[in-house]
């Protein structure tokens, strides 16, 4: 069956890309540089047809008659394809969410890393920018009924791409002299429709809009196509309040411990720990040169102490473009796994808004504190994100499925597993610990939150005290939290799902493997949900 499933899934693999843009610029396939993705009705009715012949396909297939490999492959694009027609034909976030129509990202993938020659770039620049005006015309004919938060977030990132359409293309077409008349055209007519849509936008913004919770039927099917687990809502809800029960006696523990003198292991001894911890902080100018020496800290730690073999691929620390803020604080932007040219990997780091005001920016950066920071780096750069995705992009099989079917709930899992072994192994000491646990704490609640606000109707002053009294939260963390589950559906699930599943295939470690060894062998198969990584790897 091989011989049938491999070509087809070759076949399938550039359907998709070709027909999503995003998706091909973050697998690393720069065929379609010079596309915007095409939400009109038509175009997406013909996305639905073939996503319905490649599920028709692949139905065909009995994975029962393929190699191991190749039958992870299957699975894997099945769901993917499957998700993708939930998400068309069920959620619509095109319809009403104007974030999924930003083109900013698409924009700065061009300019951000040098993987062609600079003509080349610029040409697809060109291109891309000379179809913002169709696209966002697009947009406004086919979204309604936008929640409030959606429209106020989407106002932001869309000033945000004004301001890289004006400033950031200037390095390039430096490079690429003659193609500035072309891109300054494009720039003119790219912003005069931005100006339009935000306009638009606003006044949207005065109208109520639809509710962004997705409700119990839409949310708990979502969950299934996001995470690839065979946990269900019921169990995952239960979980996450047995580890929140866990993980509060153990930062009580470690609150006690750092503090001394028989301080008492209750809340109040954490909260004096974390004040303590919070007193010690980076501000705007400093965050970012925080971020880089903890990176090599970090780095210097794993090889060390031997937890995990690393990569030579760079590494840089960014300030988060503005067109991207609004939902994280911190992401890492990596290669694509198809991706052929020698380019570094952006660690992104949000610094406060210009216009928040000195007590929301205290705030910020009490959560954000030097030794948060150092956890946090953990997550996104080493051994986190950065490390895992590396040795993701080495991966080669059969097919291509694992460069475009990558589980969020394996790599963010991955990602909190390495916050925990690091702190066990000692990185930062007690204060890191405790962050690790104040994070540990705020993965759960994630977990939480996403369920209870898209299906129990959780209410923003409820899920702001589970935050703050329950997750030691400071009030703006907590707000921007908020925010962040009403802006998304599932995905805040994905932290604690795959913590959960990573957790317990490294607790499997065979007697015949060192640490590191086994650490290995669970980063080298690409990014595959964690229930095909334990059957990959032998442990079912």
């Amino acid at each position: 069956m091989a011989h049938d499933f491999i070509p087809l899934a070759e076949r399938i693999v550039d359907a998709l890309l070709e027909n999503d843009p995003v998706a091909a610029m973050y697998a690393g396939d720069h065929r379609f540089d010079d596309r915007l993705p095409d939400f009109s009705r038509d175009a997406v009715a013909a996305r639905i047809g073939m996503l319905r012949d490649a599920s028709h396909a692949l139905a065909q297939i009995d994975p029962d008659g393929l190699a191991l490999a190749e039958r992870v492959d299957h699975a894997l694009l099945t769901n993917a394809v499957e998700g993708q027609l939930f998400e068309l034909t069920e959620i619509r976030s095109h319809e009403w969410d104007p974030l999924v129509h930003n083109p900013g990202s698409l924009l700065y993938g061009l300019l951000a890393r040098p993987f062609a020659p600079a003509a080349r770039r610029a040409e697809s620049l060109a291109a891309r920018l000379e179809a913002i005006p169709d696209a966002l015309a697009t947009a406004r004919a086919v979204l309604a009924d936008c929640p409030a938060v959606h429209v106020e977030t989407a106002i932001g990132q869309f000033t945000g791409l004004r301001r890289l359409i004006d400033d950031e293309t200037r390095p390039l077409l430096q490079e690429a002299p003659a193609l500035a008349p072309r891109i300054r055209a494009a720039g003119d007519q790219a912003l005069a429709a931005i100006a339009e849509f935000v306009t638009w936008l606003r006044a949207r913004g005065d109208e109520p809009g639809r509710d962004p919770r997705l409700g119990r039927r839409l949310w708990e099917a979502k969950l299934w196509h996001t995470l690839d687990t065979e946990l269900s809502a019921r169990q995952l809800l239960s979980q996450a309040e047995e580890n929140l029960e866990r993980v509060t006696e153990e930062i009580r523990r470690a609150a006690a411990e750092f503090l001394g003198e028989d301080a008492p292991v209750d809340d109040a001894t954490v909260r004096a720990a974390l004040d303590r911890l919070a007193a010690e902080r980076p501000d705007n100018t400093t965050i970012v040169g925080l971020a880089e020496g903890t990176l090599e800290e970090a780095t210097r730690f794993v090889t060390v102490h031997d937890l995990v073999s690393l990569v030579d691929d760079p590494c840089v620390i960014v300030e988060m473009p503005e067109f991207a803020r609004g939902v994280a604080v911190a992401y890492c932007d990596p290669p694509g796994p198809l991706e052929t040219a020698e380019v570094p990997t952006f660690y992104a780091i949000a610094p406060t808004p210009a216009d928040w005001p000195p007590e929301r920016v205290e705030s910020f950066y009490r959560e954000y504190n030097n030794h948060m920071i150092r956890n946090l780096t953990v997550h996104e750069a080493m051994p986190g994100h950065f490390l895992q995705l590396a040795k993701a992009r080495r991966y080669r099989g059969s097919t291509r499925v694992r460069a475009v079917c990558a589980s969020g709930s394996f790599i963010e899992g991955w990602a909190v597993y390495a916050e925990e072994f690091m702190a066990d192994a000692g990185f930062g000491g007690l204060p890191v610990r405790l962050q690790q646990l104040k994070m540990q704490l705020r993965m759960t609640i994630n977990a939480l939150l996403d369920q209870l606000v898209h299906c129990e109707g959780l209410q923003q002053d409820e899920a702001l005290r589970l935050m703050q009294d329950r997750g030691f939260q400071e009030e703006g963390e907590a707000v921007g939290k908020w925010r962040r589950a009403l802006l998304t559906s599932t995905q805040l699930s994905t932290y604690f799902v795959g913590y959960t599943e990573v957790s317990q295939i490294a607790a499997a470690r065979p007697p015949s493997h060192t640490v590191r060894s086994w650490h290995d062998a669970m980063l080298a198969h690409g990014s595959p949900a964690p229930r095909h990584l334990r059957t990959l790897l032998g442990i079912d």
